[in-house]
């Protein structure tokens, strides 16, 4: 066994939130320059070209890629053979996404009650936070500010098994072509295949924490990510709606076992901003 105390999962949280809310990763940054290299009319060259110089100042200067920062959303993967020590992980968490959003001098956009009392929490709390118990003794953290211009756009669909793969397509497709350019284009489209109403929602997130330029290991869904990206950069939506090839810059795709009456598909789109960090400890 292997004791971690909480206080350094707080220390790094804190710098990962505004690190994440700065700067969205060499792999982002070398797709949007490749997309911004096939458009060929002036209009979407222009912006990608102002999306980009915009995404270098933020890292630069260290302030936000986008005035939404987002809700929080947490993955942690805790190795079962860690004992953490000094306090409750569940509040360092919260307590250190807090002080990032403080710190950084970053937007808060939660509100404490969805429907009938909207009064903003203040400091952005609280987050959401998706544990997982794996194997090993270390923690890994990973943190995506979700901005809702995309999140509003996103959609589940619990199709018949009958419905197959082309009644998967149709949905992811017709959910982003529904969408157009109120998600800021490019996108990135994750996916959630399979479980349950909530399960499949769920891996929908984890597919936009992955990494751009990493496919889905198992060939059949590798192949219908690059499928998907190809039909959705046919629609001419653009970036910012303006029309242009490059609509998204990845769909990523994430699948679990489900039950033979039914095909869970969950669509979670992010906007060009393609925020997270992560951290090992």
């Amino acid at each position: 066994m292997r004791e971690l105390d909480v206080s350094v999962v707080q220390a790094a949280v804190a710098r990962m939130v505004v690190e994440a809310n700065c700067r969205i990763g060499a792999e982002a940054m070398a797709c949007l320059r490749r997309s911004r290299e096939q458009e060929e009319h002036p209009l979407p060259r222009r912006i990608m070209e102002q999306i980009i110089k915009n995404d270098e100042l933020a890292e630069e200067r260290t302030v936000p890629l986008c005035q939404d920062t987002g809700m929080a959303v947490f993955r942690v993967q805790v190795g079962q053979e860690l004992v953490l020590t000094g306090g409750l992980l569940e509040e360092a968490l919260q307590t250190c996404m807090a002080q990032g959003y403080r710190e950084g001098y970053l937007r808060k956009s939660v509100v404490a009650d969805p429907l009938f009392h909207r009064a903003n929490t203040g400091d952005n709390t609280p987050a959401v936070i998706y544990y997982e118990i794996v194997s090993g003794s270390r923690i890994l953290i990973t943190f995506a500010p979700k901005g809702f211009g995309s999140e509003n756009m996103s959609k589940i669909a619990m199709l018949k098994p009958a419905d197959g793969v082309e009644g998967v397509k149709a949905f992811i497709l017709k959910t982003v072509r529904e969408a157009g350019p109120n998600p800021c284009p490019p996108m990135v489209v994750g996916v959630g295949i399979g479980g349950t109403f909530d399960k499949c929602a769920q891996l929908s997130k984890f597919a936009l924490m992955r990494e751009l330029g990493q496919p889905n290991p198992h060939s059949d869904y590798a192949a219908l990510e690059r499928e998907l990206l190809a039909s959705i950069n046919k629609m001419d939506i653009g970036p910012a709606g303006l029309g242009g090839h490059t609509t998204a810059l990845a769909v990523h795709i994430e699948s679990f076992p489900t039950h033979i009456a039914g095909l869970p598909v969950a669509v979670n789109i992010c906007c060009h901003a393609y925020r997270h960090s992560r951290v090992e400890l």
